[in-house]
């Protein structure tokens, strides 16, 4: 999987991504305030796509959120929506941020991360100590394996068991949360 196949699979996808984003409302609710999405926190919005949860951030007063993207459409779409988030696009593990973050969320997004534990490693340095870092879907592990099964197969792979996922963390952080049921997918930890 080439990051650059990546970044067209999701440009493609731009222009009609919104319209087709389903939304749990009580289960993003409870992802943000597992990730400790709260006011006055620095956020930063891993894979952004075009900014589904800018405004659940914006809501709950965060001080900024500075959010990144691959996929140059889907970085476009979301400054355009959200002029008041900085938004880059870039590869996360290839950009060199001027400071740490209180929170960084990866949401719906892992699985077009090819090396997990390199993603974490990069992110636990962007993590300010005693900040967070959640992984989350909005859906089940196992509806997540089947959605891309599907044509998103070639751009992802298998989203890891959750306590794998878990060890991989524990590296860098100590992990307070860990679910995978039938609503949703989640891990955070608070960076030592």
């Amino acid at each position: 999987m080439e990051k650059k196949e990546i970044a067209a699979f999701f440009d493609n996808c731009a222009p009609w991504w919104d319209a087709d984003m389903v939304r749990n409302e009580a289960v993003i609710c409870k992802i943000l305030d597992n990730a400790g999405i709260c006011e006055g926190a620095n956020v930063l919005d891993v894979a952004c796509g075009t900014g589904v949860l800018f405004p659940d951030y914006l809501r709950r007063k965060v001080a900024s959120v500075t959010a990144i993207d691959l996929s140059p459409e889907m970085a476009k779409l979301a400054a355009a929506k959200f002029p008041e988030v900085k938004v880059l696009c870039g590869d996360v593990e290839e950009t060199d941020f001027d400071r740490q973050f209180d929170c960084v969320m990866v949401y719906n997004a892992f699985p077009h991360f090819p090396d997990p534990a390199r993603l974490i490693k990069t992110l636990a340095g962007l993590v300010k100590k005693g900040g967070r870092l959640s992984v989350a879907h909005g859906m089940s592990r196992h509806s997540l394996i089947a959605h891309h099964a599907g044509r998103a197969s070639k751009v992802s792979i298998e989203l890891i068991h959750e306590e794998a996922l878990a060890a991989i963390f524990r590296q860098w952080f100590d992990v307070d949360v860990v679910i995978s049921d039938d609503r949703m997918y989640q891990v955070c930890g608070i960076r030592r």
